[in-house]
């Protein structure tokens, strides 16, 4: 059966991620700009501004120097860029821990300027008071917890977590508030195996791994590391291309043209009417 052009594509909702749980996988990837983000959408069932934008996109060490402005402009473009996923925007460092009515006024306006469909922020049981304040006012939270790149000065860097059974417990009691508290979905980063996959049976919201387990609800890469444009990706990357190459291997020949005038050629030059 034919499908009608005009037909408007009408994008995935938060109920239906949630709907998602103990489902078909939940296919996901970041994109940080609109023409990236139109083939990501093809694909993904939802796509996320991650304020790895911030080490990816500008050069910085952290996520921590991220702003608010930054995330909107960004999720602005990938908002143009898409049709069907839904769009889920990154809360950066600061703009949601000082309180809850601090967090709804920053969440409201990244949904308001961008037109994204939920937001994203770090935590666990400590933002659980946030994360209701959000929801009951019409704010979807995806919350994410484990590895949380935001606090890696506290962690002392990007560690995997729950190396230690002992520290399964905190874990666990993090996702069960979050879940509790009327998060969508949980991301799981950076977390040993066995660990995300007893979370993800004892929750009721689906989880999305990055570094955890194949048995999370869902799966989420930053697309420059799986595209092979970053030299050193992370162990938990799978790289399904190798776009650094080729990306450098078309800059030398263009370089190699302009050098010997071979570039542009008469395909290449506008000529005179007449």
């Amino acid at each position: 059966m034919s499908t009608d052009p005009r037909k408007p594509i009408r994008r995935i909702t938060v109920p239906q991620i949630m709907a998602r749980k103990g489902g078909a996988p939940i296919v996901s990837l970041t994109s940080y700009h609109a023409h990236t983000a139109a083939i990501v959408d093809a694909h993904a069932d939802f796509i996320l501004v991650g304020d790895s934008l911030g080490m990816v996109m500008h050069g910085m060490e952290t996520t921590v120097g991220v702003s608010l402005d930054l995330m909107m402009m960004h999720g602005r473009a990938v908002v143009r860029g898409t049709r069907r996923a839904l769009v889920v925007v990154d809360m950066p460092f600061g703009t949601y821990e000082e309180s809850p009515q601090v967090a709804f006024r920053n969440a409201a306006e990244i949904m308001k300027e961008t037109g994204c469909g939920a937001v994203k922020l770090e935590g666990g049981a400590r933002m659980a008071e946030t994360i209701r304040f959000l929801v009951e006012r019409g704010i979807p939270v995806m919350a994410h917890i484990g590895l949380t790149p935001q606090s890696s000065h506290v962690m002392g860097g990007f560690k995997t977590q729950g190396h230690d059974a002992e520290t399964w417990g905190a874990h666990k009691a993090d996702a069960a508030a979050v879940a509790e508290a009327g998060a969508f979905a949980l991301v799981l980063e950076g977390m040993v195996e066995p660990l995300a996959a007893e979370i993800t049976q004892e929750i009721a919201i689906p989880t999305i791994g990055i570094g955890a387990s194949v048995h999370c609800d869902g799966q989420i890469l930053v697309l420059e590391d799986m595209l092979g444009l970053n030299p050193t990706p992370p162990k938990f990357v799978k790289v399904y291309g190798d776009l650094l190459g080729q990306i450098e291997g078309a800059v030398g020949r263009y370089a190699e043209d302009v050098r010997n005038r071979a570039f542009p050629t008469e395909d290449q030059v506008y000529k005179p009417r007449g």
